[in-house]
């Protein structure tokens, strides 16, 4: 195995690695040449999280996604016909881009360009910034080979962010708020040359030939990222936020909201299992302060479907019904409370932790996050087999374990006291002293 594949190995979670296999097989099995390319390399190389599994294939990518869904491997969750793009889920809830390797020409800014099967190199060649143009070789022959031709690892290195060509922000105009994110994100400075570019697209009035539906998908990206508000305030500071909806500034940017997510966020302990849609929770936040109008303006100028707003427009009805359950007086025991909540959408304990009214509410999703989580991380599955001789995988054994954790909770099994410290050893007398005489 190459550097780089171990690199990427004990960078991903398990879920990620188990994925990453199921697409290295599928591809091998109907012959094509498969690159992880994009996000995964650039956080990879970077040192940043890997949050994006995009795969890019020389060949008929449409064809490898469906054969994946015939064998049970993935579900399909969109399609873009023309660009040749799948996104698909896997049963472990890890999501996936798996695209054709294309070269884009453009008529005119934001038009739907043409598209023609290329190479990944060239495929490379033609995307937005350096740092996303890099690609690493899941084929047999040349596994954990890293393709790099526009030098993106060395700006990486430096932390900068360079387009590609001096046409890159021209041509596709969502890129210019796709690179004030990373600037937000990664913290990188953009260099002179794109800079310059950037400025002259803006001053060319290049903003207006963004299609709605790529303004969807910036964001939808922006309410992906660990810190939307970041990303929200910088773009509000280049003028650029009122493409969404001139709405979205100053006080109604809602910063409280975000800063007491990110406060909840701090309170779960890492590795936790607590799963949340943070799209729905961030486009909460994002809209909470917008009146009924402004919302649909949003909707609209975004052209998001109903599924899409769905998911937002009706997360606090849903957190409503959860918050009348944690208000109940038959929740007397820690177990009770955390059975509710783990059970729960973890953006439904989110939004309550943000707005609830209710003490008693407020107190319990604390005391989840900060007791109960790390209670039940506690409980090993070498501890639930010495204690009932039952092995990991059978639904026995997670019924022994889920009421072994409540048992910890509720206090009707206690942590072992630590053994205690040996004591120290005696320190030997000087060196011609004898223990009770002063001298010899």
């Amino acid at each position: 195995m190459s550097d780089y594949m171990f690199i990427l190995e004990s960078h991903l979670s398990a879920e990620q690695n188990t994925v990453l296999a199921s697409v290295q097989s599928a591809a091998a099995e109907a012959n094509l040449s498969l690159f992880l390319t994009g996000g995964a390399m650039r956080d990879m190389l970077g040192g940043f999280p890997i949050r994006d599994l995009d795969f890019t294939v020389e060949g008929p990518a449409l064809k490898l996604a469906k054969n994946m869904v015939k064998s049970g491997i993935a579900e399909i969750v969109s399609i873009d016909e023309h660009r040749k793009m799948v996104e698909v889920r896997f049963p472990n809830g890890v999501r996936s881009e798996i695209s054709m390797a294309r070269q884009e020409k453009y008529g005119k800014p934001g038009a739907k360009p043409q598209i023609t099967p290329a190479s990944v190199h060239e495929d490379l060649r033609g995307r937005d910034l350096t740092i996303n143009a890099i690609a690493l070789s899941l084929n047999r022959a040349s596994r954990g080979l890293m393709i790099d031709p526009t030098n993106g690892a060395s700006d990486l290195e430096r932390k900068e962010l360079r387009a590609i060509s001096n046409y890159s922000l021209y041509d596709d105009p969502v890129r210019l708020l796709r690179l004030i994110r990373f600037k937000a994100r990664l913290g990188f400075t953009i260099d002179d040359r794109t800079l310059q570019q950037f400025n002259n697209a803006r001053e060319a009035g290049m903003v207006k030939y963004i299609p709605g539906r790529a303004l969807f998908s910036e964001l939808r990206q922006i309410a992906l990222e660990s810190n939307p508000y970041d990303i929200l305030k910088e773009l509000e500071d280049q003028d650029l936020l009122k493409l969404f909806s001139p709405a979205l500034a100053g006080p109604k940017l809602n910063a409280a909201a975000f800063q007491k997510i990110a406060k909840s966020k701090a309170m779960i302990p890492f590795g936790a299992s607590f799963s949340v849609d943070w799209y729905g929770l961030s486009m909460y936040c994002m809209t909470q302060l917008l009146s009924v109008k402004e919302r649909a303006q949003l909707i609209e100028t975004t052209k998001m479907t109903k599924e899409e707003a769905d998911p937002w427009q009706k997360l606090d009805a849903r957190a409503k019904k959860l918050e009348s359950i944690l208000k109940s007086a038959k929740l007397s025991r820690a177990s009770h409370v955390y059975d509710v909540l783990k059970k729960a959408p973890g953006e439904e304990t989110m939004l309550l932790f943000l707005k609830s009214t209710e003490r008693l509410v407020q107190d319990r999703i604390k005391n989840y996050f900060t007791k109960y989580l790390a209670t039940a991380m506690d409980v090993t599955d070498a501890e639930v087999t010495q204690a009932t001789g039952l092995e990991p995988g059978s639904p026995k054994f997670a019924k022994a374990k889920d009421d072994r954790i409540n048992a910890h909770l509720d206090g009707r099994i206690r942590k072992p006291a630590p053994p205690p410290e040996p004591e120290p050893a005696p320190t030997p007398p000087p060196k011609g002293m004898v223990r009770g005489s002063r001298f010899r």
